[in-house]
């Protein structure tokens, strides 16, 4: 069994960093899922691929997949640059502005 330890980017559909603090336990498929030939659906006899399991801190991640003997691979997340304007929303309703805002 292997896993991966990673921290989860956020939604496409969120401008925020909610469900970004924990790091997640994944295990790699170990085999490749089928088709069935009937309905059309994807099926896997592999369990491990539905667990998920969620941490506060990569330390407790890392303990508990050597706890386990679970051979891991951790994935870094990448640092995301800060996008603040100095004027933010509020800017677009000064009244010391130099020129009319339109769009």
């Amino acid at each position: 069994m292997r896993a991966r330890i990673y921290q989860p980017a956020r939604n496409a559909m969120q401008s925020g960093t909610a469900n970004t603090k924990s790091w997640v336990l994944d295990f790699v498929p170990e085999s490749a899922r089928s088709l069935d030939p009937l309905m059309g659906w994807t099926s896997s006899g592999d369990m491990t691929s539905q667990v998920r399991l969620q941490f506060d801190s990569r330390v407790a991640a890392e303990a508990y997949a050597k706890l386990h003997g679970i051979a891991y691979a951790v994935s870094e997340p990448n640092a995301r640059k800060v996008n603040i304007r100095p004027g933010g929303y509020g800017d677009n309703f000064a009244t010391n502005r130099r020129g009319v805002w339109t769009h």
